[in-house]
């Protein structure tokens, strides 16, 4: 008995010590980074209890185990940060601590049960107390890592910059705490419903940035005639239960048709949309998930759920990174519609589930049976049949899609359907989102298109569909009926079918954007619109081959413009811009000579800080890809593709509600060339402006 109260009596004593040291050196946390800023200790003289600390933020023992490891296929990668890291408040619930123990007075040391609880929870406060100086060193380290600059040997002038540099970035991220934002700093990752938190009595004269609509060229509405729309992930938008379906039931296939193992389908794997973006490919040597830049440089790829090393990457693409244009196209599959998440996730999943069980295989197989189990899973009409019988499960609500197609059409515009979807499941999801007279707006309707090869095939002849049984029948089409509904086809006969005359527009003046389109038939020009989330599915053909205007339906714009308003994005951007700048002007005051071992050194330091931030500015995009519009920090092969073959992109085609049906688009800027963008940077701030600030 006296040697538990002894015992107890130590750990408590070690406790408070531990706990006055923390007291006295309040921890506030900004964006990634632990700022210890010391404040006046206050003592508390109206109770005798043991004052709380304000917590730091800690790790849970789950994640701090698996710390180090390759994230297991059963576990869900989320890379947003936790709030607390960008909270400037905590609490002593934080470090676990029962604070009726804190008073030793209170404790009743009658039992010997009692004096046990007493040992077990001060014990636990005690480690965790140790746990919580580990980390705060960690984050004093991360904190110099992340702010000190290197200085000069010999240069004080280019000491003085690098020293007004430190000083702002400094200053700057001390600032951080009270600009905090006062919602809250996450940002939801199911990006794919966009018009859920719109308000009905929106502001006409306002429109949001995620609600716009942006240009790559030069597009007149007003001279359009004809708009085609898309269908999934258009006309219709999903919810993540249809990913995790496809990805349910293509796993099931794996396991049954394909013979993988059986221990898969009790291994907890499931759909993660935390993991996946769209403009990924996967390697169909390796079975690597690669995210490319516009020279088709594997900017990131992942083995499974572990990233895949530097070293690797060089090895395997021999030493650039990239493929030639042959090689690349035969072992790179590109993974660029929403649908395709799924599917990247899965392979990711297999690959990691093999490491796990040290189950030997073979990457080119795994990706060519996992390959075929998705399109057989799309084919088979199985999901279709599950989406089309519970629509309100899978499909997501379109309050403004029949507005804006009303808007259309009453401008005298001509609207198209067209989808490779079947047309009884594409029937479903319109009664769904706009009601049983979906099929009075439309001039025509094209099911089992069949896109890229309806762009692409000339003499490929339509099928009129019963509406009834929705089966085909076999009659030869010479003219498309708005009433009816037809599969298959091609542009060409779609172009005789239709026998829509061309439409000549003349010059209205010597201004560059105004254009005259002269011969061939209207679907055969710039005066057809037409709209799809797929780049190379339904876009990149209609450009090139038929001049096509084409615009991208992109729900990761509204999501990426959201998570980049936010502070601690913005100063991640400000510190990155601040350190280029000094680069810059280092080298400068360095001259056009030989640079010393010194110089270069210091020069690689302040690239890894560029690095660093750049990194740390990534991870708040909840993936470990990063954004799909940038790989790396160069822009990605995705957004190059955007910018090459889509005149128009926004989130949602309810964003085209905003705009009259004449309205013209104008580029904000095409240029290219770094000589001709003229950005006011940071070499227009005032450091010391900076510094002063309050």
């Amino acid at each position: 008995m006296v040697q538990s109260f002894s015992c107890t009596s130590c750990l408590i004593a070690q406790t408070i010590l531990v706990l006055n040291y923390y007291y006295s050196n309040q921890l506030f946390f900004v964006p990634s980074l632990a700022f210890i800023i010391p404040t006046p200790h206050r003592r508390t003289h109206t109770t005798p209890t043991t004052p709380t600390p304000p917590a730091p933020t800690t790790t849970s023992t789950a994640s701090t185990t698996n710390s180090n490891t390759a994230t297991s296929y059963n576990q869900r990668i989320t890379f947003t940060p936790s709030t607390k890291l960008w909270s400037s408040t905590s609490s002593s619930s934080d470090l676990g601590l029962n604070t009726n123990v804190d008073n030793v007075d209170d404790i009743e040391l009658d039992a010997d049960t009692k004096l046990n609880e007493i040992d077990d929870e001060v014990g636990d406060v005690v480690a965790t107390a140790a746990t919580v100086g580990r980390e705060n060193n960690d984050n004093i380290e991360k904190y110099q890592q992340f702010t000190n600059l290197p200085r000069h040997d010999v240069s004080e002038d280019i000491n003085n910059v690098l020293s007004k540099t430190e000083a702002a970035i400094k200053k700057l991220y001390d600032n951080s705490i009270e600009v905090q934002n006062t919602s809250s700093n996450t940002v939801d990752n199911e990006y794919t419903n966009v018009e859920d938190d719109i308000s009905d009595d929106d502001d006409d004269d306002f429109i949001a940035d995620g609600e716009k609509v942006y240009a790559n060229s030069y597009v007149d509405l007003g001279k359009v005639d004809t708009v085609g729309f898309d269908y999934d992930y258009t006309l219709v938008t999903y919810t993540d239960e249809l990913l995790e379906l496809i990805y349910d039931m293509t796993l099931n296939r794996l396991v049954k048709d394909y013979e993988y193992p059986l221990e898969m389908l009790d291994a907890g794997m499931k759909f993660d949309p935390f993991f996946s973006i769209r403009g990924l490919a996967v390697d169909r040597e390796t079975a690597w998930i690669c995210h490319l830049s516009y020279t088709h440089k594997v900017a990131v790829a992942y083995e499974g759920r572990k990233k895949v090393s530097r070293e690797r990457l060089m090895t395997e693409y021999r030493g650039k990174r990239s493929l030639k244009p042959e090689e690349r196209k035969k072992r790179l599959k590109p993974l660029n519609d929403l649908f395709s998440m799924a599917e990247c996730c899965l392979i990711a999943d297999v690959v990691q589930f093999f490491h796990d069980h040290e189950i030997p295989f073979c990457p080119k197989n795994a990706v060519v049976d996992i390959l075929d189990a998705i399109g057989r899973t799309h084919i088979s009409g199985d999901f279709h049949r599950l989406v089309a019988e519970e629509p309100k499960k899978y499909f997501e609500p379109r309050p403004y899609l029949k507005e804006v197609l009303l808007n259309l059409k009453d401008s005298g515009k001509r609207l198209i359907f067209v989808s490779n979807s079947p047309f009884w499941y594409v029937d479903a999801g319109m009664r769904y989102v706009i009601g049983d007279d979906w099929r009075d707006m439309w001039d025509a309707t094209i099911v089992s298109a069949g896109k890229p090869r309806f762009y692409t095939e000339n003499e490929r002849p339509f099928r009129q569909i019963d509406q009834v049984t929705g089966r085909a029948q076999f009659t030869q089409v010479t003219q498309l009926d708005p009433k009816e509904v037809y599969a298959e086809g091609c542009l060409k006969q779609l172009t005789k079918c239709l026998q829509w005359n061309s439409v000549s527009l003349e010059v209205e003046s010597d201004d560059d954007l105004q254009t005259q389109v002269t011969g061939g038939s209207s679907l055969a020009s710039p005066n057809v619109l037409y709209i799809g989330d797929s780049l190379f599915a339904d876009l990149v053909d209609a450009k090139r081959g038929f001049g096509w205007t084409t615009a991208a339906v992109t729900p990761e714009v509204r999501y990426e413009i959201d998570l980049q308003a936010q502070s601690q994005f913005t100063n991640a951007q400000t510190v990155i811009e601040l350190l280029l700048h000094t680069l810059k002007e280092v080298q400068v005051l360095l001259g056009n000579g030989l640079r010393s071992d010194h110089d270069i050194a210091m020069i690689d330091r302040m690239e890894r800080m560029v690095s660093l931030w750049r990194e740390e500015q990534n991870q708040l995009l909840g993936n470990p890809f990063g954004s799909v519009f940038r790989a790396k920090y160069t822009p990605s092969l995705f957004a190059h593709s955007l910018r090459r073959y889509c005149d128009l992109y926004m989130c949602n085609i309810s964003a085209l509600r905003h705009y009259s049906p004449q309205h013209r688009f104008y580029p904000d800027d095409t240029r290219l060339l770094s000589h001709e963008i003229q950005k006011a940077g940071p070499e227009c701030w005032d450091f010391e402006e900076i510094i002063d600030t309050n």
